[in-house]
């Protein structure tokens, strides 16, 4: 079996040319306001389903609010009722960027000149990615949208962080697929990877991501009788021990998959034995098979509070699907940014090195617009946050209250996206050429 912790073989792809030098000139240009736009939303972040005035703010910094003309010279259309569109370019199918508008319940602890005051911050770099899509999509009003091979769908995407995912509502939307997007493209700041690194890779690169509900019922009573009970709390115990020994023993060892117990509760008194224990946690798969892992917990659950004379059951609530990339689209992208890695010069003009090994087991819902019969084409990147000179995972990761990437940021994920941008257009324009037999 091959491992699937190595790059994958790329296919063949033809050469796409390199980033248009007008357009690499005037995304420079767009950087200072959209590290201010940055600053704004850090600022005053919103919650999922709440993200309306971050949006208008989108809409005021591309001048697509319907109050001016303004760089972008149209209005922002609406999707997903808290997020916005905005199309570059002519007609046929065009390339769609996604950007998510939210932030996070957590209390910011950066320090930062623009911290978040209150109970919401940006911890995940959204106001990067947004931030960076902006200054991408004022770069190519203020040329010339014909200098892209495909025509650009901006799209500042609502409700990453929590259910009802944002990006299954906007994979669905009408309005979405009436631009014809024919290939999409995300990227995310990284903490685990070094600065000046970008990342993509065909196949999984992040996985799926379920929440189970696990209840043990048993017989409350004395602590001092526990004959006389049947303990869910023992019960439960084992249990959350149990399932740790579920990919460990039950799935392939070269595919990943995790299952995390982040809660737990029961009782009200120390010397009583409760009547009920509970246990919420996720199930995650990469290449993992996500259907088998969640069998093999429901079975543990349920055996264990058998064998202790309790009932147990375990409630699923589904979230995101794996985020898997496209095999032509990214093995595009990929030789496109890896110019710089072959030391041939870097027309691309990112400053950023390749990297083909990267993937996770966080989850994102990026991974509906690529999902199911009717998914499009999709490729995730990723961008490097981390001090070289660090030891992994010493500072703060993402969705630590400390997280918060340099303002250098901005540029780096704008250039990446510019650059995937125009080889994901090129990619579109030109059929693949056949592989070569071996």
């Amino acid at each position: 079996m091959t491992d699937p912790t190595a790059p994958a073989t790329p296919p063949a792809v033809a050469t796409a040319p390199p980033v248009p030098a007008a357009l690499t000139a005037a995304l420079e240009a767009e950087l200072p306001a959209a590290i201010e736009l940055r600053h704004a939303l850090h600022r005053e972040p919103r919650l999922s389903g709440d993200e309306a005035d971050s949006r208008d703010a989108v809409a005021d910094a591309l001048g697509a609010s319907g109050a001016t003309g303004g760089a972008a010279g149209s209005r922002l259309e609406p999707v997903a009722d808290t997020g916005g569109m905005l199309r570059l370019g002519g007609s046929g199918p065009a390339v769609a960027v996604r950007a998510e508008l939210d932030a996070l319940p957590v209390v910011e602890q950066t320090g930062l000149p623009f911290t978040a005051t209150g109970p919401v911050a940006h911890v995940c770099g959204h106001d990067v990615h947004v931030a960076a899509l902006v200054a991408l999509t004022r770069a190519v009003a203020a040329t010339d949208p014909a200098l892209l091979p495909a025509p650009l769908l901006a799209v500042f995407q609502p409700r990453e962080e929590k259910a009802p995912s944002g990006a299954a509502d906007v994979a669905a939307a009408t309005a979405f697929r009436a631009h014809d997007p024919a290939a999409v493209l995300g990227v995310h700041v990284q903490p685990e990877l070094p600065r000046g690194i970008v990342s993509v890779r065909p196949g999984p690169v992040n996985a799926s991501a379920d929440e189970i509900d696990i209840v043990v019922h048993g017989r409350a009573g004395h602590g001092g009788y526990p004959h006389r009970t049947r303990d869910p709390v023992l019960a439960l115990a084992q249990i959350v021990v149990s399932i740790q020994q579920v990919v460990s023993r039950r799935v392939n060892p070269l595919e990943a998959g995790v299952v995390t117990v982040g809660q737990m509760t029961a009782g009200t008194a120390p010397n009583v034995v409760p009547a009920e224990a509970t246990a919420r946690g996720t199930v995650r798969a990469l290449d993992a098979d996500r259907d088998e892992i969640l069998a093999a917990v429901r079975d543990v659950v349920e055996h264990t509070a058998a064998a202790h004379g309790c009932t147990g059951e375990m409630h699923v609530i589904p979230n995101e699907p794996a985020v898997v990339n496209d095999d032509g689209l990214a093995a595009a992208v990929a030789a496109f940014l890896g110019r710089r890695r072959r030391g041939e010069q870097a027309p691309n003009a990112t400053g950023l090195t390749l990297d083909t090994l990267f993937r996770s087991c966080g989850a994102d819902d990026f991974s509906h617009y690529g999902d199911g019969p009717s998914g499009l084409p999709s490729a995730m990147l990723f961008v490097g946050t981390a001090d070289p000179g660090a030891a992994p995972g010493t500072a703060p990761g993402l969705h630590h209250p400390a997280f918060s990437p340099d303002d250098a940021m901005v540029g780096e994920v704008a250039r990446a996206l510019l650059a995937a941008v125009v080889a994901a257009g090129h990619h579109l324009a030109v059929p693949p050429r056949p592989q070569e037999s071996r």
